[in-house]
């Protein structure tokens, strides 16, 4: 939903700024005495909906690289846990679609992956209601043989009605921000990974008290691993553990849209984190 129709703040925000009320005001500033300007202190104020603007990479091109190669090392990194290979394969696929989103991030953190993003230009609400009635007027023209399926939008990497909000942006850069400023070491980072991994709460999964059994040796090793190498911070795996309620906060959908939507286009996540998966990477 628009921002526009969420506020009344964003509401008279989109007024000021529409053409039709630029004309008005002109009109108005014309019979108005001369020199009688706006107040001081009266300036406009930035909305407080500002989270929910549209955002972009400001190099795509780069950024959805590095994305995907930190995918791939991802992957890498699950087929070589013994423990993991020894599950079903229908087991396996359903961890891998559950976490790959913070498995990713947490990739993107430890690779030192930084996030630049651009203000994503919207039309105003003048013109979405003339392209509107301009686009009514006209017949459905039929879409060619390459189109894609009804349903199935495209995405590329210019300004469009699904990329994500300066909100969700902030989401990840506070989450990769939290990860640097830790200076997170290999070893925590395979750690929490694990944890992330086997999760026993999905549903639909046969194995739960053995991947439980899994998470909680992961979570021993780090703790180890911490008390061994941390001695002077006792509050370091607590730390850690906050790094991991933090992953609760980013949506796999906006990682899709924003890394991955550009390069695959309409094909389905999933169906390429099987062929990912199944494939000897």
């Amino acid at each position: 939903m628009a921002c526009a129709e969420r506020c009344r703040c964003c509401a008279a925000s989109r007024r000021r700024s529409s053409i039709l009320y630029s004309i008005l005001r002109s009109e108005e500033r014309a019979a108005s005495p001369a020199g009688q300007g706006p107040r001081r202190g009266q300036a406009s104020r930035g909305c407080p909906c500002g989270s929910r603007r549209r955002v972009a990479l400001r190099s795509p091109q780069v950024v959805c690289k590095a994305a995907s190669a930190v995918l791939v090392k991802t992957l890498r990194f699950v087929q070589n846990v013994p423990c993991f290979q020894e599950l079903p394969l229908e087991e396996q696929l359903l961890l891998v679609r559950s976490c790959w989103a913070p498995l990713l991030v947490l990739g993107l953190a430890q690779d030192r992956v930084h996030l630049e993003t651009v203000e994503s230009a919207e039309p105003s609400m003048l013109q979405r209601i003339l392209t509107t009635r301009r686009l009514g007027d006209q017949p459905t023209p039929r879409p060619p043989a390459s189109a894609p399926a009804p349903g199935r939008p495209q995405h590329g990497l210019g300004g469009g009605p699904h990329l994500p909000s300066a909100g969700e942006i902030q989401a990840i850069k506070g989450f990769l921000a939290k990860c640097w400023s830790l200076d997170i070491s290999t070893k925590e980072y395979a750690y929490l990974k694990g944890t992330v991994l086997f999760n026993p709460d999905l549903p639909g999964l046969q194995c739960t008290q053995y991947i439980e059994g899994l998470q909680r040796e992961a979570q021993q090793a780090l703790n180890e691993h911490v008390r061994l190498i941390h001695r002077g911070d006792q509050a370091r795996f607590a730390k850690l553990n906050v790094v991991l309620s933090l992953l609760r906060s980013i949506n796999a959908n906006v990682i899709a849209e924003l890394f991955f939507r550009p390069i695959i286009g309409a094909v389905n996540m999933d169906d390429m984190l099987l062929e990912m998966l199944c494939a000897k990477l």
